[in-house]
């Protein structure tokens, strides 16, 4: 009989990468990890690591291994889910990731909700982005995950991972009222009056970036990139001082309107809406927990998508 607790420190190095980085997340010792999986390979009778370079990889049997880990773990987090059903009242913990704009726009509410309606239900919150956080749902570090989808930017799809929609969140051109008052009569279809004026981005490499810079792209011509930050407040700040352009969705603007100094304006119709979904883990969406949170969070979009579109002024492209 194939022992549950190695099998999981095999999946555990499949989607963390290296001894050392499932150590640190499990609270062993990488020689400890060392050894279980040493004790693995002897009860399977095959090698299941080969080393390239300084680190190691999976073998094609401890693929299936792993395969079959999922499989278990899944059947697993529905019993869990079961069990969770059959009891009342909610208790216990959730752990949740969400990235900037989600957590201003919509866990605060979400949060007061989930207090008045199950005060016994213990939610955790880590503000990360979704490429980071997506991993780490399957590693477990996570229960639910709030993730963002751009225009003509699908996202990687995962057999391990259930999405479900959450609501989506219009993007809008984001100008220093002056440049906006002097473009007012431009036709801003293509982005191209734009070309000669600083922008303010994310970070290179994430999802928001790519479909930025190909949105400028298109339009025939390389954003003048002066600024980079995964804060989206800063970016309308930096707008609202005259000092770039930005595009930023309108759950940056759930607390009010935009500032006086900030116009915006609408982007092409095939291009203005990101969608937001949650994530679970295959198996684990029936989870009281999970349901309850899910709720909640619906109901705060349903109400930050209304408030959010009646604030945003600015003529459609």
């Amino acid at each position: 009989m194939l022992d549950l607790h190695r099998l999981r420190l095999l999946r555990e190095l499949k989607h963390r990468g290296t001894l050392t980085a499932v150590a640190e997340a499990l609270s062993y010792s990488p020689s400890s990890i060392s050894q279980q999986l040493s004790v693995l390979e002897k009860e399977v009778g095959v090698p299941l690591l080969e080393p390239v370079g300084r680190r190691v990889r999976l073998t094609e049997q401890a693929e299936i291994l792993v395969a079959h880990t999922e499989a278990v773990l899944e059947q697993l987090e529905r019993a869990e889910a079961e069990l969770a059903a059959s009891m009342s009242g909610l208790t216990g913990v959730i752990r949740v990731a969400t990235f900037q704009t989600a957590a201003l726009a919509l866990f605060p509410d979400a949060l007061t909700l989930l207090r008045e309606e199950h005060p016994r239900l213990r939610v955790q919150v880590t503000q990360t982005e979704p490429e980071t956080a997506l991993p780490a749902l399957l590693a477990r570090d996570f229960d639910l995950v709030i993730s963002e989808e751009y225009p003509g930017n699908p996202n990687p799809r995962y057999a391990e991972i259930e999405q479900e929609d959450l609501c989506e969140d219009e993007i809008r051109l984001a100008l220093p009222r002056r440049l906006g008052e002097t473009l007012a009569g431009t036709d801003l279809a293509d982005l191209a009056a734009l070309a000669d004026h600083p922008w303010v981005m994310e970070p290179a490499g994430g999802e928001p970036r790519q479909w930025a810079m190909a949105l400028c792209r298109n339009a025939g011509f390389e954003p003048d990139v002066r600024f980079e930050s995964s804060d989206l407040l800063l970016h309308a700040r930096l707008v609202e001082e005259g000092h770039a352009v930005a595009l930023l969705p309108d759950l940056v603007w759930s607390g009010g309107p935009p500032a006086e100094g900030v116009v915006l304006r609408s982007l092409p119709s095939d291009q203005r809406r990101r969608r937001l979904t949650t994530a679970v883990r295959r198996g684990g969406g029936r989870h009281p927990a999970v349901r309850a949170c899910r709720e909640a969070l619906r109901r705060t979009a349903g109400t930050s998508e209304a408030g959010a579109g009646a604030n945003q002024p600015g003529a459609d492209i």
